[in-house]
């Protein structure tokens, strides 16, 4: 064979991947949804009776209406089957929780998910998230369809992931959508257990699974209104009132018509209204987000509330930023703090180089906070010790640390032989 042969047999076109294969129905048909006592009954004994890990999962009216409550839980677990669970029904399901509390909960980015299901009392002990699993192990894409699909080979519909889930009775095509969510999630997190051992990276995640499961209930968010879409625009404190009082009374009203606040009005009328500071109802109509039945119905409750603004002595306005806790903007440092410059450098290119070394991304190797926080306020003696007890007050788990700790240690103790010799790094 001659080198010219050699050569175009290497440039042959690599295989191509087998089609997936469509999950167009569950195996067992899709179940019916559970919505009274009785049938709750029975899921629960069943549940309780089944083997192994439990496939859970939750949809949301997000867009629809108030809050982020479940409108439908899915459930599947060997020995019992699919279930498809109505909360609004069935508001307390303490006792379904409680029938699989000692089993591992497979869900797919578990934190969005678990705060609607303690809302109904379904609290874990133990999680397996599909979608972290995927993030340690370097997949680029880890939706749940990326996920079934790179790693089991099947294609799941994604059409109905934003329909109002709220809709009773629920269509048939989204509950055989609902039922395929938890399908094939414990297959998937058998092979991503699998994929995680080889790469040592299993105990990482398990670290990782246990921190999401013992996280607290996030705490309310202090002035909430401060999130309004375009806020950026609103300069002075007096137009920042206007927000503030608009945003409350819409949060009100969405709040008792049980409907998503943005189907109010936009967050853009909002500012639009704080901006112009309209005086009158023709004045407030002529805005743009005010042109909708609803809103023009609310007419006198928007132009109250810019009137309320409008009245507040000085004080009472308020600040145009939030007292800050913790690191300024890092686009500060420079100016601020050029050693903690500096060091924040230093630190990312560390931990960059480790991610980098492990595959991992960097963010889930250690927090961009908590890398801020400790270049911007290092140990005093930045010794490994001392940099890991900084990072574990932090909430870092001991994985992080003991990969990374080190390796900042070093780079912000050459930084400070630098600063001591005159020496650049």
């Amino acid at each position: 064979m001659t080198d010219a042969s050699f050569e175009t047999s290497s440039e042959l076109p690599a295989p191509v991947p087998p089609a997936p294969v469509p999950l167009l129905a569950p195996r067992e048909g899709v179940p019916p949804v559970v919505a009274d006592s009785r049938a709750l009954a029975e899921t629960i004994a069943a549940f309780a009776a089944g083997a192994g890990p439990v496939a859970v999962d939750a949809e949301r009216a997000s867009g629809y209406r108030y809050g982020q409550r479940a409108y439908l839980i899915q459930l599947r677990r060997a020995g019992a089957g699919s279930a498809l669970v109505d909360p609004a029904a069935c508001p307390d399901l303490s006792e379904l929780g409680t029938a699989i509390v000692d089993a591992e909960w497979v869900l797919h980015a578990a934190s969005q998910d678990l705060p609607c299901l303690a809302e109904v009392g379904m609290v874990p002990r133990r999680i397996f998230d599909t979608e972290l699993a995927g993030r340690l192990a370097a997949f680029p894409r880890v939706g749940l369809g990326a996920m079934v699909e790179t790693v089991l080979g099947f294609s799941l519909e994604k059409g109905h992931s934003a329909v109002d889930w709220s809709t009773r009775p629920l269509p048939e095509p989204w509950l055989r959508y609902a039922a395929l969510d938890v399908e094939v999630l414990i297959e998937l997190r058998d092979e991503l257990e699998a994929i995680l051992t080889e790469q040592g990276k299993l105990d990482w995640a398990l670290q990782e699974f246990a921190a999401i499961a013992a996280a607290p209930p996030p705490t309310p968010r202090v002035d909430p209104w401060r999130r309004t879409s375009g806020l950026h625009r609103v300069r002075r404190r007096r137009q920042l009132a206007i927000v503030r009082a608009l945003w409350l009374a819409r949060d009100g009203i969405a709040r008792q018509k049980d409907v998503s606040p943005g189907r109010v009005i936009p967050d853009s009328a909002i500012v639009e209204a704080a901006l112009a500071g309209p005086a009158s109802v023709a004045a407030l109509l002529a805005l743009p987000g005010f042109t909708g039945r609803d809103s023009r119905r609310q007419a006198g409750v928007w132009l109250a509330a810019i009137e309320q603004a409008r009245a507040l002595p000085e004080v009472e306005l308020p600040m145009s930023t939030l007292p800050h806790e913790g690191p300024p903007p890092a686009r500060a440092w420079t100016d601020k703090d050029p050693a903690a410059a500096e060091r924040l450098t230093a630190a990312k290119t560390a931990v960059a180089a480790i991610a980098d070394e492990h595959t991992l991304p960097t963010e889930n190797l250690l927090a961009p906070d908590y890398v801020r926080r400790l270049a911007w306020a290092p140990p005093s003696v930045p010794t490994a010790d001392a940099v890991g007890d900084v990072l574990r007050a932090f909430g870092a788990r001991s994985w992080q640390i003991g990969l990374t700790a080190h390796a900042l240690s070093g780079a912000f103790l050459r930084l400070a032989a630098h600063a001591a010799n005159g020496t650049s790094a």
